[in-house]
């Protein structure tokens, strides 16, 4: 077999249960995003975009969904008899079976896989943040520095750093400290979760952590290993437009970023496309009586009422006399007449009866958990019901078919959280 120069792997794994409902039915990586996309569809599109044709996307939180938008890679150009798109979930081995229980265990459970196109390098990538980037600029400049280890690295506000695993670079962009996720940070550069290894050195090093590898992670784990041992460790400098969409608020803010007049990320751009498996659908329809400002309205939607500064997704239907504000839509969303829905993220195939208002009342933290819903925001689970006519409060979540008799007088307060179909 001819040897892969680069073998990417996808982290597609996690639940994601900072999205709350949003990923109680599905994999964080295949949440839609932007109207017409998942999540997920931007790192694939960059691994096409960049030359890389063998990728390997691991799997283990409700994997159906996410499993059968890949399918076999074909609108990434990643159907290849050899290399393309892999599927890799956790599997039995010999006698015994486990869980993927943490990022660099992930590979290490999945370490024939790579072997088997003997790659000089690999590149580990994360399938929930959305961007684009060239990664072949990152391992051109890999190779130039020499180095053993390459993390791609963004400034960010400082007061957000706490999350995520900081840099110390010198002049030369070498490491020469790194922190995961410090309480006290001492500076603004972060990883972004993208990594070139040598592939001699990743193995080595997840070898040398077998006794922790049921529990390893690269930020815990690999990365001080190789500090430790001396490795050549580079940051890439990353100035583009990248969002860690993990948490409801920054999912909301970066689909509203791409309404904006001239956007700061741009889905339009023919040298670097987004691609992604939508099927074919018929083309979307504004009736006589329909505004539409300030939107992204994709295939298949029907729109009766006003929608302003919203993303709306595959066929989804906004009956008349409704309005929508500052909103997404996922695909096959039916909402009904007479409706006002403001500040709101309906997942699929959610059904809004008649004179529905969302968003009323003044904002109270949320009775079940402030640490995921703690904004405006009103958050629908995916196939849930909203019956007619009740009024839904700032800051809840709802997930499950409903009835009249479920809000209180037709009132659901501030701050709510109600659930009919058993999942917290």
């Amino acid at each position: 077999m001819l040897r892969k120069e680069t073998v990417a792997m996808l982290l597609a794994g996690g639940q994601g249960s900072r999205l709350g409902v949003l990923t109680n039915k599905l994999a964080k990586p295949a949440v839609s995003f932007g109207g017409k996309y998942k999540i997920i569809d931007f790192t694939l599109s960059n691994c096409i975009n960049s030359g890389i044709d063998t990728v390997g996307v691991l799997t283990q939180y409700q994997p159906l969904r996410l499993n059968r938008h890949i399918g076999i890679g074909i609108p990434w150009d990643l159907d290849r008899n050899y290399g393309g798109v892999s599927i890799l979930p956790p599997y039995i081995k010999a006698t015994v079976g486990e869980w993927y229980s943490g990022t660099a265990n992930a590979i290490y459970q999945n370490k024939e896989f790579i072997d088997y196109y003997n790659p000089e390098y690999v590149i580990i990538l994360s399938a929930d943040h959305v961007y684009k980037m060239d990664y072949e600029m990152m391992l051109n400049f890999h190779k130039e520095r020499k180095a053993d280890l390459t993390i791609a690295a963004i400034q960010i506000p400082i007061e957000e750093a706490h999350r995520y695993g900081v840099i110390i670079e010198d002049v030369q962009n070498k490491i020469i400290d790194f922190e995961e996720k410090p309480q006290n940070p001492k500076n603004n550069l972060i990883s972004m979760g993208i990594y070139i290894f040598n592939w001699k050195l990743l193995k080595s090093a997840l070898a040398s952590n077998d006794l922790l590898h049921r529990k390893s992670d690269f930020g815990k784990h690999i990365i001080p290993y190789c500090k430790h041992i001396g490795c050549n460790i580079y940051a890439y400098h990353f100035d583009g437009f990248w969002r860690d969409v993990g948490t409801l608020q920054s999912y909301w803010e970066t689909n509203m970023e791409l309404v904006k007049i001239v956007p700061d990320f741009n889905l339009y751009e023919e040298f670097w496309q987004i691609y992604s498996n939508n099927g074919s659908l018929p083309p979307q329809y504004t009736a006589e009586t329909a505004e539409v400002k300030t939107c992204i309205i994709s295939e298949a939607a029907e729109v009766y009422g006003k929608v302003y500064n919203s993303v709306i997704g595959n066929s989804v239907h906004i009956g008349k006399d409704s309005i929508i504000w500052n909103s997404i839509v996922m695909d096959n969303c039916q909402v009904g007449e007479g409706c006002v829905i403001r500040n709101s993220i309906l997942a699929e195939e959610v059904i809004i009866g008649n004179g529905v208002e969302m968003g009323t009342g003044e904002w109270k933290e949320n009775i079940v958990d402030p640490e995921i819903y703690n904004s405006d925001l009103i958050v629908i689970g995916e196939s849930s019901v909203i019956p007619d006519g009740v009024k839904i409060g700032k800051n809840s979540a709802i997930s499950g078919i409903t009835d009249y008799e479920d809000y209180e007088g037709g009132i659901l307060p501030p701050g709510s959280y109600l659930v009919k179909d058993g999942v917290i």
